[in-house]
């Protein structure tokens, strides 16, 4: 049996990335994928980036819109909130950071075993940029996973874990461990086992320090409202 962790959307918040980080080396996982945005929103950019090097994941990660901001430090169509946080990202990320992020594809196909597995950030349509939410119609979620050829699809991007099952395979968002939008605002990620023909996932919710958190928001001078949201999972 092979089991895999899968995260997203860190959002530069370390507290929640090192908790997470300790929680899946407790279920003594095999690997760790991750579908993009390292960065943006939180204090902590380059120090998550660092851990996610040291843990070996960035081999296994995609490029998320967060991560292609920051890097440029354009914020056309960005939130006013959204927007400070590039450029106050892009200000202090270090060469070694960027050159990591810029690192990132924007689809990997990993073979585990022998059960193929799709990572985007966004969509096969738009890898970077488009949002799939649990909402999406369900012919449209088959229709992204037979165009992905594999048998499992982790797409991120929107902070709500989803599951659906096809006869053709999963398609899977494991939720957001540095900024949940799902009113529960617990770190999230999920686990996968594999064996044989058999998949079974499970998404997990941790929870961190939020307040230290806000904290180190507050203290780079960040908008108060990104540090506010993450009590509410919003």
């Amino acid at each position: 049996m092979t089991k895999i962790a899968v995260i997203s959307d860190i959002h530069s918040n370390l507290v929640a990335f090192e908790t997470i980080l300790e929680h899946i080396e407790n279920n003594e996982v095999d690997k760790i994928f991750c579908c993009g945005d390292l960065v943006g929103y939180g204090a902590k950019p380059n120090e998550v980036v660092k851990l996610a090097k040291e843990n070996k994941i960035i081999d296994n990660t995609v490029l998320g819109n967060h991560d292609e901001v920051s890097i440029t430090g354009i914020t056309y169509g960005f939130t006013p909130y959204a927007a400070t946080a590039v450029e106050w990202t892009h200000r202090v990320l270090e060469k070694e950071s960027i050159r990591i992020l810029s690192s990132f594809p924007e689809v990997k196909n990993i073979q585990v075993d022998d059960t193929t597995i799709s990572l985007v950030h966004g969509s096969l349509r738009d890898p970077v940029y488009e949002y799939v939410p649990p909402s999406t119609p369900r012919p449209v979620l088959q229709d992204f996973l037979k165009m992905s050829g594999s048998a499992i699809l982790i797409m991120g991007h929107t902070h709500l874990p989803m599951e659906f099952k096809f006869k053709e395979g999963f398609v899977l968002n494991p939720g957001s461990v540095g900024q949940p939008r799902d009113r529960d605002p617990r770190a999230s990620y999920m686990i996968l086992q594999l064996e044989g023909d058999q998949i079974i996932v499970e998404n997990l919710r941790v929870e961190y320090d939020i307040s230290k958190t806000a904290s180190e928001i507050k203290d780079a001078r960040l908008p108060p409202f990104l540090a506010e949201r993450l009590f509410q999972g919003r």
